[in-house]
This record gives C-alpha cells, structure tokens and sequence, in this order.
C-alpha cells in the first residue's frame, strides 16, 4: 500500500513527511535526495488490537502499516519534463493513491513558488499537469491498441472505445477516473496506467489552531470525490519531538483535539478502501491485517501466508467486539458467536480470523 505525497515545492511535504517519520515511522533503505523518493512506514492507529491482543493473552501487537513516498514537488510543465518532472511522474505512477499536500497557511517565512497563497489554484496546477501527462500516457496506448482492434478482437475494441473517452475527458480537464471502465475490458486501466485513476486524499496544510479545512478545499474535495484533512505540518512536526505526555500538553495549548498524523494516516488508509482483519492468540503475536473491502475469507488467508491460503480448509471467525465482551475464544464459541465459515465467506471489517488448514 504506498502512498505518494505530491504538492507544489514549499507546500509542506518534507515537513509532513518527516513528521510521520519521527512519529513512529520508519524510514526505508531510500536516498534522500530531490529526485529519490524517500519512504516512511506508517502504523495506522486502531484501538481495537490492543483490546484483542489483552482479551486472548498475544505477546506481541502488530499494527498494520502503509508507506508514504515523499516525491520531489512538482511545478507548472513537469508533463514536459520541466523540473525533472517526468521523473517525478513515474514516481507518482508507481503508487496506489496521491496525498495532495496544498498550502493554506499564511506564514510569511515560507515563500511560494508564485508569490502567493491560493489553494485552489495550487491544486489546478497539479491536476493539470497530472491530466496532461496522462493525456499523453493515452494517446500512445490508443495507437497500440488500434492496431490489435484492427483485428476485431472484442476485449481491444472495447478498450481503444474506453481510451477514446478518457482522451475526450483529459482534454476537458477531467480525470480519467471519470469514465467509466467497460465490463469488456477490465484490465484497461491497469494497462493505461493513469495518474488520475488514482484515489486522492488532500491534506489541507493550515495554520496552527486550525481543526477544519478551508472551505474552497472542502467543497473542491468534496466536487471531485476525494478525501480531505486538515493538518498542520509544522506543528505535527513539532509534536512528533515529543514524549506522549508533552505532546499532548502542546495540542491543548494549540487548541488542537487528537494527532493530525493519525487522521491522515487513518484517513489515507481508508483512502485505498481497505479494512482490518485481526489475527490473535494466545501467546502468540495479535496482527492487525489489511484488506480490500469484500475480501473473501479464501483471500484473507492469502495476506496471512500463501501457503495457508493454498491449504485453506476453513476459517473461524468472531466479530472483535464480540470476543472482547467475551472473553476469549471459549466463551465466544459456546455462545455461539465463533463461526466456522468457508472460503468465500466475504470478511467483515474488525472480525478475528483463525485460518484453519
């Protein structure tokens, strides 16, 4: 699950990035330089594992993570390289969602690129140079398959209709996402590759104090079917020095309720439209396990390992609420509560899932 942090230069990335890095991330074998991406892994906050984890005696709790990669900034022509942008480009194509970091702060110590702070502005920049790289991206797979429709195969026909569409859009200044993928060919998107398929999350980079978005982001998220969180990146910078306790003093003195870099975290991780399952046992390590929503159980034991997933006979599976209140395992099952399920059993977000092989 990687997740690309994109934004004009200066609009807070690095200082994002870094943040969520000293907050308990770690950093990957990745330079740091302006054209490398580097890359944080990130837990995503989920109380739920702990009170598993206590409620079946687990050693140990492992969170579920996802990675942030901190591309360079992108500025007006990286579709035509300017910046070293088609770098910067394929770095964003090898994730799975952009986090869209848009200045909204006003400090004045921090310059902008065009001498001015105008998030909606800021986001048309980008999405512009998102869309016609795409454009581009579209107009040479439509020549490839021209050629292979010219056959009359159903599956390339269907897809050179689908690419003509996305080029009407693109060139309209809408993303690719807007059209929709024709049942005749499904892989048309993972063979077109678009940035602008990819889910976006922005986070709106505010002053300190500040708990909500600015109106114009909300309602342009909002427009487009996006996410969107408010963080203030300097401050979560400043936070993630601290132990817990001094953190939290430091929120209140901002009036800031809870960790701006849990919400983001959070916020991108139900971005990619996944939920957690939970693996837990005695003495054992209590794993909190991502998952695409309506996942089979067949699935879920495929993120466990892939050889339980190929030796998969059943799985045993309680709500986490469920065996919580519980108790354990035991009582669960003599409740009545612990279910024994097959391989297409579509697993529900916080269940606790036993593989059995």
């Amino acid at each position: 699950m990687k997740v690309g942090i994109v934004g004009l230069p200066n609009a807070g990335k690095s200082t994002l990035f870094n943040a969520l890095t000293k907050g308990g991330a770690q950093t990957g074998d990745y330079p740091f330089t302006t054209i490398e991406p580097n890359v944080a892994i990130a837990q995503v906050p989920d109380e739920r594992l702990a009170q598993v984890a206590e409620t079946v005696g687990s050693s140990e709790l492992v969170p579920a993570t996802i990675s942030f990669h901190d591309i360079a900034g992108l500025v007006k022509g990286a579709s035509e390289g300017e910046g070293l942008g088609n770098r910067f480009l394929a770095s964003i194509r090898e994730t799975d969602a952009i986090c869209h970091v848009v200045r909204c702060h006003a400090d004045g110590g921090v310059p902008h690129p065009d001498g001015r702070v105008d998030p909606l502005a800021d986001i048309e920049t980008i999405e512009t140079e998102l869309m016609l790289a795409d454009l581009e991206q579209a107009e040479r797979r439509a020549q490839r398959v021209g050629k292979q429709a010219k056959s009359g195969d159903a599956e390339a026909l269907a897809e050179r209709d689908w690419l003509e569409a996305v080029r009407e859009a693109l060139a309209e200044a809408r993303p690719a996402r807007s059209v929709p993928v024709p049942e005749a060919a499904p892989a048309a998107v993972r063979n077109l590759g678009a940035l602008t398929t990819k889910p976006v999350l922005y986070v709106a980079n505010v002053d300190e104090g500040d708990a909500e978005p600015p109106p114009p982001v909300a309602e342009h998220a909002a427009a487009v079917g996006a996410g969107v969180v408010a963080v203030s990146a300097r401050i979560e910078g400043e936070l993630a020095e601290l132990d817990a306790a001094e953190a939290e003093e430091m929120r209140e003195s901002y009036g800031v309720e809870g960790s701006g870099l849990a919400r983001l975290v959070r916020a991108a991780y139900d971005l990619l439209d996944l939920i957690t399952f939970f693996t837990a046992g005695e003495g054992r390590e209590a794993v909190a396990r991502p998952l695409a929503r309506s996942a089979t159980a067949w699935e879920a034991a495929g993120e466990v390992h892939t050889e339980i997933q190929e030796a998969f006979v059943k799985a045993e599976a309680v709500g986490w609420r469920d065996l919580v209140e519980c108790g354990g395992y035991a009582a669960a099952r003599d409740r009545g509560l612990l279910r024994a399920e097959g391989r297409d059993y579509v697993v529900q977000d916080g269940d606790v899932i036993t593989i059995k092989v």
